[in-house]
């Protein structure tokens, strides 16, 4: 067993940090004050590839494993960047799998290099208003004409759709109750989220405002046939094989924002004076920043756990569940600490760390709650029975 990274894995990490180092935290208070899309970061991460990482050679990608793609966006949020720019690119990553598994060689050709190269940006259009977790819940209807679909409905969350050109898109194409399950009866498109049938109404929010989240309420969109993903009927199937692999890396990227945290916190500790003695040598202080450290410590190797057995096709439910639980449970205590080891300065903005404590909240949350989790690790890991 090699707890070390591969030179190449290192190479990533190197190259990525330096890239970061291009946009410092001045670039990213600007953004979270603006509110507008870091899109010079995007086109520089873009440029250097790394919007492809994961990706088939054959269109421009790098296709490298989920482990690389998680050491990426861990490097992204602990070189200061935050959720804003995990956010930023964090879609392109493994969102487009299901194109990438069960698209056929047509639209992988079409779909992919634009989304590689980084001219074209897309959104995800899953969780409704009143479905939220629960997908088989979701009403938006695809109704089948002889050119494609028409569909109607509503998203909610919808990152980034604002500025995107395309959404990955689950709708009913079956009646829930012509359905044995409520997850049967789903299709999945790529599609051009045209403004003339889609309304996009931004959701004001705590944080992370430079990636705008959204209400889309869709009216008579048409999606060519063309634009079907696989078959009918399997798009919630589509969508599963690619949670395990986002849940890994927003417990990477969680991670990384806790330890960016944790050394600010470290770095104030040190130089802050308090009765002529730097606050750091307080146990108060020591202890609390070392529980952070063990935790981030050990959310980052089930994170690494995680992706190596996704890396290899196991069964990593387990592994990629407990890693977003533990990583985003231990960013946010990294943050809440940072705060706290700071004081009155921790609440202010010029510092940073409250701005990465609004933003330690999103892996808490999404896409999947701490409680489902636990819900989940009962049943798979204990054999507890089902509990809802």
């Amino acid at each position: 067993m090699d707890f070390q990274l591969t030179e190449d894995q290192e190479t990533i990490v190197d190259t990525v940090f330096n890239l970061m180092s291009e946009f410092g935290d001045d670039y990213w208070l600007a953004a979270d004050k603006s509110g507008n899309f870091p899109e010079d970061f995007y086109q520089k991460m873009a440029q250097g590839g790394w919007l492809g990482i994961a990706m088939p050679n054959r269109y421009g990608g790098s296709a490298l494993g989920l482990t690389e793609a998680a050491l990426m966006m861990h490097t992204v949020t602990r070189s200061g960047g935050g959720m804003s720019a995990a956010s930023a690119v964090h879609i392109n990553i493994f969102g487009p799998q299901p194109i990438v598994i069960f698209g056929n060689e047509e639209q992988q050709q079409e779909f992919l290099p634009p989304l590689i190269s980084g001219q074209e940006k897309c959104c995800f259009g899953v969780t409704e208003p009143d479905a939220g977790l629960e997908t088989g819940a979701i009403s938006t209807f695809a109704e089948k004409t002889p050119k494609g679909y028409i569909v109607n409905g509503q998203k909610i969350w919808t990152s980034t759709a604002q500025h995107a050109k395309k959404i990955l898109l689950l709708a009913r194409t079956t009646p829930k109750d012509q359905c044995k399950r409520t997850s049967h009866g789903l299709s999945l498109f790529y599609t051009d989220l045209n403004r003339d049938y889609v309304e996009v109404q931004q959701i004001e929010k705590m944080g992370r405002s430079a990636v705008d989240s959204n209400m889309t309420f869709i009216d008579g969109l048409p999606v060519p046939k063309e634009h079907l993903i696989g078959e009918e009927g399997k798009g919630f199937q589509y969508l599963l094989s690619g949670l395990n692999a986002e849940r890994i890396l927003i417990a990477a990227e969680a991670i990384g924002l806790g330890q960016d945290a944790l050394s600010r916190a470290t770095k104030y500790a040190n130089e802050r004076k308090v009765f002529g003695r730097p606050i750091g040598q307080n146990q108060a202080i020591q202890h609390p920043l070392a529980e952070n450290w063990m935790e981030l410590e050990a959310a980052f190797l089930m994170c690494m756990k995680g992706a190596a057995v996704y890396d290899v096709k196991g069964d990593s439910g387990l592994y990629a569940n407990a890693a977003k639980y533990l990583g985003a449970e231990a960013g946010f205590k990294a943050a809440t600490q940072a705060v706290m080891t700071l004081g009155g300065m921790g609440y202010a903005k010029e510092y940073h760390v409250e701005r990465l404590l609004r933003e330690s909240l999103i892996p808490r949350i999404a896409p999947i709650s701490a409680q489902l989790i636990l819900c989940y690790i009962a049943e798979k890991a204990l054999s507890l029975p089902k509990s809802y």
